[in-house]
């Protein structure tokens, strides 16, 4: 069956997802609106946009079919160890350094949000970042919460199986260390070993929630290549809240084609795509 979505149709979906989530999708993007959500008519068995609209605002009093209508909507590009230099900062200057003031200050906690987590290769990489520092089981408290608005994307997360391709670029000792070579109907696949499945934990969290649960700060965020597809002002609250997150000198890793105004926060500049509190 052909559907077909008209201007006016475009319109009630685009608010609907930026009063959602935030993402802000110009007229460019009607055809993939309408080729994401032609799934979801497809599947429920709807037989307009219209009605669709209808059925997900004012029909299923559950939200869970906003929920379908958002996992098919965001965009979930990510990799193992994606924009390296970030991880270079860690392993080079913010992880030592804050290893070495935590244990004089008898504190061995460690807490980390990876704020977009995807399909889990950012928040697995951190754990293996962390444990180039700090051994599993040595006395240290080790969390970091990985979230994403997608519930499909972070059960794959959960799983933590990948296609071996998707980690051919590091070194083997590396893949050996964290994860197991597994067959699934006949395929191999790398699956993160429980070591850093134990120190993360995914939840489905929206960044639009107006003000964040968290008791405690993180000592440093990861949200990266998430705000190019927020407006300004969505951007400049978002940003406010993960300042207030952090603690003195904490950190926030957001995408290198981000970036943040100097006029419009009280980050401090680290390097690309890094700011301070």
């Amino acid at each position: 069956m052909q559907f077909i979505l008209s201007d006016k149709e475009f319109e009630m979906f685009r608010s609907l997802i930026y009063d959602s989530c935030g993402i802000s999708l110009t007229l460019s993007k009607k055809e993939l609106v309408k080729a994401r959500l032609t799934k979801r008519l497809t599947k429920t068995g709807i037989d307009s946009f219209t009605d669709y609209y209808k059925y997900v605002t004012n029909v299923d009093k559950s939200g869970k079919e906003l929920i379908h209508l958002i996992d098919n909507i965001s965009t979930n590009k990510t990799d193992f160890f994606r924009e390296k230099k970030h991880f270079d900062f860690l392993n080079e200057n913010l992880l030592p350094d804050m290893i070495s003031s935590k244990e004089k200050s008898n504190n061995r906690k460690l807490r980390i949000w990876c704020a977009a987590s995807s399909s889990g290769e950012e928040p697995y990489t951190l754990a293996m970042t962390v444990f180039n520092h700090i051994k599993p089981n040595n006395g240290w408290d080790v969390k970091i919460l990985a979230t994403d608005i997608s519930t499909r994307i972070l059960q794959k997360a959960i799983e933590g199986t990948y296609k071996m391709d998707l980690l051919k670029d590091i070194p083997s000792r590396i893949t050996s260390s964290h994860f197991s070579k597994v067959s699934v109907d006949k395929t191999n696949y790398y699956r993160a070993k429980d070591h850093l499945k134990d120190i993360i934990t995914f939840r489905r969290f929206n960044l639009m929630t107006e003000k964040f649960p968290f008791k405690h700060p993180f000592d440093f965020i990861f949200c990266r290549n998430v705000m190019i597809y927020f407006d300004p002002q969505t951007q400049h609250t978002l940003v406010k809240k993960f300042y207030d997150c952090l603690p003195k000198n904490g950190h926030l890793f957001i995408g290198h084609s981000e970036t943040l105004s100097k006029n419009d926060n009280d980050f401090k500049y680290v390097q690309p795509a890094i700011y301070q509190r």
